[in-house]
């Protein structure tokens, strides 16, 4: 094999012989409104302008693939109802869709806010409204007998390991989704770390082909 093959699969061949089991996975998500199907501009009831709405999600599917953890801050949307004046920015209902990627529409596959409510199994949600300002945080917990429509977190797990899954927080003027992110899995740090080691080996490779020439 070739100084350049053996750089290029030296990271795979150490973390096919040094993987250890199946380990818990970290996905994360952005949400802003231009991320929505049906966008428009963001308004009172009175057609004045509102803050811009945009949040950031973290989500754990522990290692036995039986619970998926999320903790989701949003800004800007009214969490209870009474954080603004106004009605437009009050939050109907948020939900997990499974089953498309940026652009396209998905099933709601778990709501954990408003309807449908497949928190059930146990109820973990907890919101945390600002004490200050407008939006709030919210924890819950996706387990394993959990779903909408009879489906259940294993029967979407490939999907959303593909990437093909979102949460969308619907609003009073936005009832098909105000603030939508995509849900993309965070790499490993054993996969980055190998990675670096091979492009440190192709670095070194050069350099050696450099003096050499």
């Amino acid at each position: 094999m070739t100084p350049l093959r053996i750089a290029l699969f030296a990271p795979l061949l150490l973390l096919a012989a040094g993987s250890p089991g199946r380990a818990a996975m970290i996905f994360t998500a952005t949400l802003t409104h231009d991320q929505e199907t049906t966008q428009g501009t963001l308004v009172t009831s009175t057609g004045d302008p509102r803050p811009l709405s945009y949040g950031t999600a973290t989500l754990v599917l522990n290692d036995a693939r039986t619970e998926l953890s999320l903790s989701v801050t949003i800004f800007n949307i009214d969490v209870t109802g009474s954080q603004t004046a106004d009605s437009n920015d009050n939050l109907l209902a948020a939900h997990i869709h499974v089953g498309a990627g940026p652009g396209s529409n998905a099933p709601v596959r778990w709501g954990f806010f408003g309807a449908p409510d497949n928190d059930v199994n146990p109820d973990d949600l907890v919101v945390s409204p600002f004490v200050s300002g407008v939006g709030g945080t919210f924890t819950s917990v996706w387990n394993l007998p959990e779903g909408n429509a009879g489906t259940t977190l294993t029967s979407n797990l490939p999907a959303i390991l593909d990437g093909l899954s979102y949460l969308n927080f619907h609003t009073v003027q936005f009832p098909g989704g105000e603030i939508r992110g995509q849900i993309l899995a965070v790499p490993e740090p054993t996969s980055l770390a190998l990675m670096g080691i091979g492009l440190a080996g192709l670095g070194g490779l050069a350099v050696r082909r450099r003096s050499a020439s």
